[in-house]
């Protein structure tokens, strides 16, 4: 529950709020007149963390609701979108923006070598539900309890692993592909209710999602060697482009993937 009330009407709904390009567009965010509706899955032992991020959004003015839950499940999504309406009761579509940032797969191989076990179906079928179909089905309840509408943004996570291959990474590359498709569909459906819908490929990021892909050190030298300016990608650059994106009411930039990368992906 929030414990300082924001002096804006303006609500973001970010799923995947408490670490990575969630917690950092949702202080930004914060920062240019937005309250935070976040969603995150976490253990105990990072609640001391999601509560430091928290006092941030509150000390930049924002109020905020965070649910620590599983993203994809469908009875707890109405559970926290009614407590959403509760709160913003009274005013008209009250969510400008919906962040879909979810890092919650299976990075197993396809095929083992040996010592490795093989993915299985239940794996590959949480991957896509959680990391993929998500938007879809959050976009669909808030737009049903008429808390998205005119002028407002989706925006979800891709990345160069949608259409390249890494380590361990084919369920989390299939997820990321059916995201960018899931992302062309929705951006057409929604073109009536003036809803833009669009991906943000970031370049290769340090975040904690990044961290628990297999050789991941492989992925970030090959990043720092091709990206044009001999950095990665941070947090805080994809978070500007969010919050100008948010910050917008044009919707006529729509079913894009949109790269924030520093020219990574067309030097690789």
């Amino acid at each position: 529950m929030p414990s300082k009330k924001g002096k804006s009407k303006k609500w973001a709904v970010i799923l995947g709020a408490s670490s990575g390009f969630g917690a950092a567009a949702s202080l930004e965010l914060a920062k240019s007149g937005f309250n935070i509706f976040g969603v995150h899955f976490d253990r105990r032992a990072a609640m001391p963390s999601v509560r430091k991020h928290r006092s941030k959004l509150r000390a930049a003015g924002a109020k905020e609701l965070y649910f620590n839950m599983n993203a994809a499940d469908d009875e707890k999504r109405e559970e926290v979108l009614l407590i959403l309406k509760k709160e913003t009761k009274g005013e008209k579509i009250p969510v400008k923006l919906m962040m879909h940032s979810l890092a919650f797969g299976s990075l197993v191989p396809f095929i083992g070598k040996k010592g490795e076990p093989n993915i299985v179906k239940k794996q590959i079928e949480l991957t896509l539900d959680v990391m993929a179909h998500s938007l879809i089905y959050w976009t669909q309840a808030l737009i049903s309890h008429h808390l998205l509408g005119a002028g407002g943004q989706i925006l979800s996570m891709t990345s160069a692993g949608g259409h390249m291959v890494w380590h361990a990474y084919g369920a989390v590359s299939a997820a990321k592909a059916a995201l960018e498709s899931h992302t062309r569909q929705l951006a057409v459906e929604l073109r009536d209710r003036k809803i833009a819908v669009n991906c943000i490929q970031a370049g290769v990021t340090d975040t904690p999602a990044l961290r628990k892909i297999p050789r991941n050190e492989k992925i970030i030298e090959a990043a720092l060697r091709i990206n044009p300016s001999g950095r990665l990608t941070r947090p805080q650059d994809v978070a500007k482009i969010i919050s100008m994106i948010a910050n917008h009411s044009n919707t006529w930039m729509t079913g894009n993937i949109i790269r924030v990368d520093g020219g990574e992906d067309i030097t690789g």
